[in-house]
Protein backbone atom coordinates (compact mmCIF):
# COMPACT_ATOMS: atom_id res chain seq x y z
CA UNK A 1 0.00 0.00 0.00
CA UNK A 2 1.14 3.83 -0.68
CA UNK A 3 2.67 5.40 1.98
CA UNK A 4 -0.11 7.93 2.30
CA UNK A 5 -2.54 5.81 2.73
CA UNK A 6 -0.51 4.28 5.62
CA UNK A 7 -0.13 7.44 7.05
CA UNK A 8 -3.73 8.54 7.01
CA UNK A 9 -4.17 5.19 8.47
CA UNK A 10 -1.80 5.48 11.63
CA UNK A 11 -3.66 9.15 12.26
CA UNK A 12 -6.84 7.81 12.56
CA UNK A 13 -5.60 4.51 14.63
CA UNK A 14 -3.43 6.86 16.68
CA UNK A 15 -6.54 9.41 17.10
CA UNK A 16 -8.74 7.00 17.83
CA UNK A 17 -6.72 5.52 20.71
CA UNK A 18 -6.24 9.45 22.09
CA UNK A 19 -9.94 9.77 22.02
CA UNK A 20 -10.57 6.44 23.76
CA UNK A 21 -12.79 4.91 21.25
CA UNK A 22 -13.21 1.22 20.28
CA UNK A 23 -12.86 0.16 16.61
CA UNK A 24 -15.92 -1.73 17.34
CA UNK A 25 -17.60 2.03 18.10
CA UNK A 26 -16.02 3.68 15.22
CA UNK A 27 -17.18 0.91 12.94
CA UNK A 28 -20.85 0.89 14.12
CA UNK A 29 -21.31 5.04 14.02
CA UNK A 30 -20.17 5.43 10.40
CA UNK A 31 -22.04 2.32 9.52
CA UNK A 32 -19.41 -0.38 8.77
CA UNK A 33 -18.69 -3.96 9.74
CA UNK A 34 -15.49 -3.99 11.59
CA UNK A 35 -13.75 -6.32 9.30
CA UNK A 36 -13.84 -3.40 6.70
CA UNK A 37 -12.95 -0.86 9.19
CA UNK A 38 -9.74 -2.66 10.29
CA UNK A 39 -8.78 -3.08 6.84
CA UNK A 40 -8.84 0.98 6.36
CA UNK A 41 -7.28 1.31 9.98
CA UNK A 42 -4.81 -0.88 9.51
CA UNK A 43 -3.64 0.73 5.85
CA UNK A 44 -4.38 -2.65 4.01
CA UNK A 45 -7.04 -1.00 1.62
CA UNK A 46 -7.43 2.93 1.18
CA UNK A 47 -9.62 5.35 2.66
CA UNK A 48 -12.41 6.29 0.47
CA UNK A 49 -12.76 10.61 0.98
CA UNK A 50 -16.86 9.04 2.23
CA UNK A 51 -15.53 6.89 5.19
CA UNK A 52 -12.71 9.48 5.70
CA UNK A 53 -15.59 12.33 6.23
CA UNK A 54 -17.32 9.85 8.13
CA UNK A 55 -14.48 9.18 10.78
CA UNK A 56 -13.87 12.72 11.24
CA UNK A 57 -17.33 13.52 12.29
CA UNK A 58 -17.04 11.14 14.47
CA UNK A 59 -13.26 12.32 15.93
CA UNK A 60 -14.88 15.72 15.88
CA UNK A 61 -11.96 16.99 13.59
CA UNK A 62 -11.56 18.50 10.01
CA UNK A 63 -10.86 15.45 7.60
CA UNK A 64 -7.64 17.68 6.71
CA UNK A 65 -6.35 16.72 9.74
CA UNK A 66 -6.92 13.12 9.30
CA UNK A 67 -4.68 13.80 5.85
CA UNK A 68 -2.09 15.51 6.67
CA UNK A 69 -1.72 15.54 11.04
CA UNK A 70 -1.95 18.98 11.06
CA UNK A 71 -5.12 21.45 11.82
CA UNK A 72 -6.46 23.91 9.29
CA UNK A 73 -5.90 27.67 10.52
CA UNK A 74 -6.91 30.57 8.26
CA UNK A 75 -10.15 31.91 9.11
CA UNK A 76 -10.31 34.33 6.97
CA UNK A 77 -8.71 32.99 3.60
CA UNK A 78 -6.75 30.73 2.36
CA UNK A 79 -4.27 30.68 -0.51
CA UNK A 80 -3.01 27.24 -2.05
CA UNK A 81 -0.05 27.52 -4.41
CA UNK A 82 -0.42 24.85 -7.10
CA UNK A 83 2.79 23.14 -5.37
CA UNK A 84 1.66 23.49 -1.84
CA UNK A 85 -1.51 21.68 -2.32
CA UNK A 86 -2.15 18.28 -0.68
CA UNK A 87 -2.03 15.12 -3.16
CA UNK A 88 -3.79 11.75 -1.93
CA UNK A 89 -3.19 9.07 -4.06
CA UNK A 90 -5.40 6.27 -3.47
CA UNK A 91 -4.72 3.95 -6.00
CA UNK A 92 -2.80 3.83 -9.15
CA UNK A 93 -6.11 5.10 -11.03
CA UNK A 94 -7.10 7.87 -8.73
CA UNK A 95 -5.41 10.13 -6.86
CA UNK A 96 -6.95 13.60 -5.62
CA UNK A 97 -5.32 17.55 -4.64
CA UNK A 98 -7.26 18.89 -1.84
CA UNK A 99 -7.03 22.57 -2.84
CA UNK A 100 -8.78 24.87 0.36
CA UNK A 101 -7.13 21.98 3.63
CA UNK A 102 -5.72 24.95 4.86
CA UNK A 103 -8.80 26.84 5.73
CA UNK A 104 -10.60 26.35 9.03
CA UNK A 105 -14.35 25.94 9.00
CA UNK A 106 -14.68 25.46 5.63
CA UNK A 107 -17.98 24.15 4.61
CA UNK A 108 -17.13 23.35 1.15
CA UNK A 109 -14.15 20.63 0.00
CA UNK A 110 -12.50 21.63 -3.95
CA UNK A 111 -10.57 19.00 -5.01
CA UNK A 112 -8.91 18.55 -8.64
CA UNK A 113 -9.26 14.44 -9.16
CA UNK A 114 -7.20 12.71 -11.35
CA UNK A 115 -8.26 9.87 -12.93
CA UNK A 116 -6.53 7.11 -14.91
CA UNK A 117 -8.39 4.62 -17.19
CA UNK A 118 -10.24 1.79 -15.92
CA UNK A 119 -12.97 -0.32 -16.80
CA UNK A 120 -15.09 -0.44 -13.49
CA UNK A 121 -16.25 2.37 -11.64
CA UNK A 122 -16.28 2.25 -7.68
CA UNK A 123 -19.30 3.21 -6.26
CA UNK A 124 -19.49 5.27 -2.81
CA UNK A 125 -22.15 7.54 -1.19
CA UNK A 126 -21.97 10.01 1.30
CA UNK A 127 -24.12 12.76 2.75
CA UNK A 128 -23.76 16.45 1.41
CA UNK A 129 -24.12 17.69 -2.52
CA UNK A 130 -21.03 17.19 -4.76
CA UNK A 131 -20.20 18.97 -7.99
CA UNK A 132 -17.91 17.76 -10.60
CA UNK A 133 -16.33 19.61 -13.52
CA UNK A 134 -14.79 17.89 -16.52
CA UNK A 135 -11.23 19.87 -17.08
CA UNK A 136 -9.33 17.07 -19.22
CA UNK A 137 -10.57 13.54 -20.97
CA UNK A 138 -13.73 12.36 -20.65
CA UNK A 139 -15.04 11.22 -17.21
CA UNK A 140 -18.21 8.56 -17.19
CA UNK A 141 -20.31 9.08 -14.27
CA UNK A 142 -22.24 6.83 -12.50
CA UNK A 143 -25.57 7.38 -10.08
CA UNK A 144 -27.47 4.15 -9.48
CA UNK A 145 -27.70 2.55 -12.47
CA UNK A 146 -27.27 5.50 -14.45
CA UNK A 147 -24.32 6.48 -16.89
CA UNK A 148 -23.62 10.02 -17.62
CA UNK A 149 -20.43 10.46 -20.33
CA UNK A 150 -18.87 14.53 -19.65
CA UNK A 151 -16.49 15.98 -21.60
CA UNK A 152 -13.99 19.06 -20.76
CA UNK A 153 -16.33 21.57 -19.70
CA UNK A 154 -19.08 20.03 -18.53
CA UNK A 155 -20.59 20.26 -15.08
CA UNK A 156 -22.63 17.71 -12.70
CA UNK A 157 -24.05 18.13 -9.87
CA UNK A 158 -25.74 15.37 -7.36
CA UNK A 159 -26.94 14.18 -4.03
CA UNK A 160 -24.12 12.32 -3.76
CA UNK A 161 -25.74 10.04 -0.81
CA UNK A 162 -27.18 7.73 -3.95
CA UNK A 163 -24.19 5.33 -5.09
CA UNK A 164 -22.30 7.11 -7.29
CA UNK A 165 -18.22 6.85 -9.20
CA UNK A 166 -16.42 8.00 -11.72
CA UNK A 167 -13.70 6.14 -14.13
CA UNK A 168 -11.94 8.07 -17.05
CA UNK A 169 -12.89 6.65 -20.07
CA UNK A 170 -9.71 8.31 -22.10
CA UNK A 171 -6.54 7.54 -21.25
CA UNK A 172 -6.35 9.89 -18.72
CA UNK A 173 -8.80 12.48 -17.32
CA UNK A 174 -8.99 15.46 -14.73
CA UNK A 175 -12.38 16.90 -12.96
CA UNK A 176 -13.14 19.86 -10.43
CA UNK A 177 -14.82 18.47 -7.53
CA UNK A 178 -16.36 20.13 -4.63
CA UNK A 179 -18.17 18.52 -1.79
CA UNK A 180 -19.92 19.44 0.62
CA UNK A 181 -21.13 16.92 3.48
CA UNK A 182 -22.75 18.89 5.74
CA UNK A 183 -25.32 16.88 8.18
CA UNK A 184 -28.25 19.33 9.02
CA UNK A 185 -27.07 20.22 12.43
CA UNK A 186 -23.93 18.42 12.88
CA UNK A 187 -21.53 20.92 11.84
CA UNK A 188 -17.96 18.49 12.52
CA UNK A 189 -16.01 21.24 10.97
CA UNK A 190 -16.28 24.07 13.57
Amino acid sequence: MNKQVEQIAARIRELRDVLGITADEVAKRIGLDRAEYDTYESGTCDVPISVLYNIAAVFEVDPAELMTGEEPKMKEYALTRHDHDIKVERTDNYSYRALAFAFKGREMDPMIVELRHTEDTELTSHPGQEFNYVLEGEVEVTVGDRKFLMQPGDSFYMDPSKPHGHRAVTPQAKFLTVINERNDMHSWWQ
